[in-house]
């Protein structure tokens, strides 16, 4: 399967729907995101905080929210980082991200990971197996998905069965505008199933954040030589949350509503320079895609900040002019 080769750095934008975001919060950050000449807004596909008794917290469908962006937006390209494989049927989320894709002009990527919060998805009557039986639904899941978006492009027939999936002869498939179809996020720190699924299916192989970034990525690139692909036709990413300001104070409050103490030991938290630093430090460990993660949505300000103070020290901005995006095209 020929994947794209790998580019130069690119700096993108996460975040979570916290807080009770409404839409109208999203979209502003999303705005933001591209008026300060990011690459990218993604954002988390969850129903529920870390905290399962934060009243504030606002659930929000992580591809309801993308479908309006496609059309609310003009350049960046957007995603979800990850999604839960266990939320959604892969024959209907196959058709949703299609959508979002066409909606967007082909600015639509495909984060994808087996699911983790358990009491999230008792809170949603959601089932939650096993670990094995996730990551084994998972790529099922992957199969089915790029089967029906590669037979929307030769015209035949899909079927697949599986243990835990079947399509029976779907001859009428999704079609993203990206052909064959949009780019594909796999990540996590697991040693041996996630870098192996990610593999065979991944555009983009995401080290998730915290621990030993560049082993998680040499184990990738050894899953990838196992199975004939060179590793150099995907991207490596990296989570890092950030709270950067112009002064101490700026600093400090921006930090304050890093939610946890994982996170905040992981975190970027300082000046723009310091920022940058901690950036150029996760390329020299092999990353070529950083997702900062902003904890304060409403903090319009700070992704200004960002984007003055650090984008154009890592990396060429692209352009902010409004305008179709032409989608991008992945070598057959």
């Amino acid at each position: 399967m020929a994947r794209p080769e790998r580019g130069g750095l690119r700096l993108r934008v996460l975040m979570e729907p916290r807080h009770g975001a409404t839409y109208t919060d999203i979209l502003a950050l999303a705005r933001a995101t591209e008026a300060a000449g990011f690459d990218a807004f993604f954002r988390s596909d969850h129903l529920m905080g870390v905290d399962p008794e934060d009243s504030t917290y606002r659930p929000t469908d992580c591809w309801t929210t993308l479908g309006g962006l496609a059309r609310d937006t003009h350049r960046v390209r957007l995603g979800a980082l990850v999604g839960a494989a266990t939320f959604r049927s892969p024959g209907l989320l196959a058709t949703i991200v299609a959508s979002a894709d066409e909606m967007s002009g082909g600015r639509v990527e495909l984060g994808l990971g087996t699911g983790w919060y358990e009491r999230e998805h008792a809170a949603f009557g959601l089932p939650f197996p096993p670990t094995g039986e996730r990551f084994d639904r998972l790529e099922e899941q992957l199969e089915i998905i790029t089967g029906l978006w590669r037979s929307a492009g030769d015209a035949s027939p899909f079927s697949f069965q599986g243990k835990h999936f079947s399509i029976d002869d779907n001859r009428t498939p999704p079609r993203p505008a990206q052909r064959p179809y949009p780019p594909i996020i796999i990540g996590g720190t697991g040693p041996r199933r996630t870098p192996a699924i990610a593999a065979r299916f991944a555009d983009e192989f995401n080290g998730a954040l915290g621990g030993d970034l560049r082993e998680r990525f040499e184990v990738f690139a050894r899953a990838c030589e196992a199975i004939g692909r060179d590793p150099e036709q995907a991207r490596r990413s990296v989570v890092l949350p950030v709270a950067c300001g112009a002064d101490e104070a700026e600093v400090r409050r921006r930090a304050e509503v890093i939610g946890s103490e994982f996170m905040r030991n992981n975190a970027a938290i300082g000046s723009p320079r310091l920022v940058t630093d901690r950036i150029a430090s996760l390329a020299q460990a092999g990353a070529d895609t950083v997702y900062l993660h902003i904890y304060d949505i409403h903090d319009l300000e700070h992704i200004a900040l960002l984007g003055t103070e650090v984008l154009p020290h890592v990396t060429e901005p692209v352009p902010a002019a409004a305008g179709t995006v032409t989608p991008q095209r992945r070598p057959e």
